[in-house]
């Protein structure tokens, strides 16, 4: 409970304050004016909802294997880094899980940070790739999952539609916009009224709670990510088979490649000759594998089956 002096001097605070905004109001019209349309301003860029910045997907590896989706956004209401040794606010939705035919089993996770400092970090490619590698760092140790070591930039995430990413981050839309006062036929009084009930509805919305990490540890963690990100693509599970004919005579060999960051065929990118073959995934994986017999590139053919993420290749030998 507060003191009775504590009261008091909030009343004399409010009492000051009163005064100041009536002498403004009076002598300098103009400048009240302003003032008073700032704080209104600031209170409608409070109510503006996140909006979806990046999505980022990398492979869970444990302790069950899927697909993690991480919706980077910016909103306005998380407060923006103040300096580099003061903690970065981060606000963070609900977990989502979900399967599906393409994709399999997937994680949703959503983080927002204050747009300010994604603008400032666009225009640097290493500040955008620390964003993201903070971004994975943070989603491993708060989920408990073991992440793979490589991510990659996609267009969307499964149910990353406005009003399921809203829903998820605490975001509650007004069944109306506020209108904007006429500033100059308000009292001070009024006006103050106005802003206070404005923030009021604005603070009533269900919202995250702020993770605060201290900067120190972020960097510490990021030049380790960051390390650990910058190696080469790494040479993803195969099998060749050597296939035979009825008479057991070996007519065609069958190449079968585990892609579980790859989405569909148009990200792969196969070269072939009649001795080896290479395939490419810009950034994910490098495989190069010698035949055991000289094929016939002309005969060869290859399926992604999107469901299992598995590349197919066959081709016949002379």
């Amino acid at each position: 409970m507060c003191s009775t002096g504590s009261t008091e001097d909030v009343l004399q605070q409010m009492s000051k304050l009163w005064s100041m905004l009536d002498d403004l109001s009076e002598n300098d019209p103009a400048a009240y004016r302003t003032l008073i349309e700032k704080q209104i301003k600031e209170g409608a860029e409070f109510r503006a909802p996140p909006e979806l910045y990046t999505c980022l997907c990398t492979e869970i590896l444990k302790p069950k294997k899927g697909l993690l989706y991480i919706n980077i956004c910016g909103w306005k209401r998380v407060p923006a880094p103040q300096d580099p040794s003061r903690p970065l606010p981060v606000y963070t939705g609900k977990l989502e899980t979900g399967t599906n035919e393409d994709q399999g089993w997937y994680t949703v996770l959503d983080v927002a940070l204050n747009p300010v400092l994604l603008q400032e970090s666009r225009e640097n490619k290493a500040e955008i790739n620390q964003v993201y590698m903070l971004a994975l760092s943070f989603a491993q140790k708060q989920l408990g999952m073991t992440l793979s070591q490589q991510y990659r930039v996609v267009n969307s995430s499964p149910n990353s539609s406005p009003d399921e990413l809203h829903c998820r981050l605490g975001f509650q839309k007004l069944s109306s916009a506020p209108k904007q006062p006429n500033t100059a036929g308000q009292t001070p009084a009024a006006l103050l009224q106005h802003i206070s009930s404005l923030r009021s509805e604005n603070q009533e919305d269900s919202a995250p709670q702020i993770i605060f990490r201290p900067a120190e540890k972020i960097k510490k963690d990021l030049i380790h990510v960051i390390s650990a990100a910058s190696v080469e693509p790494q040479k993803p599970e195969y099998r060749l088979e050597m296939k035979t004919d009825a008479a057991g005579v070996p007519d065609s060999v069958e190449l079968t490649v585990e892609l579980p960051m790859v989405c569909s065929m148009s990200e792969c990118q196969l070269s072939m000759s009649k001795d080896d073959v290479l395939l490419e995934v810009e950034d994910l994986y490098y495989l190069l594998v010698d035949f055991p017999k000289t094929v016939n590139e002309d005969t060869a053919s290859a399926i992604f089956n999107k469901k299992k993420r598995r590349l197919t290749l066959k081709v016949n030998v002379l």
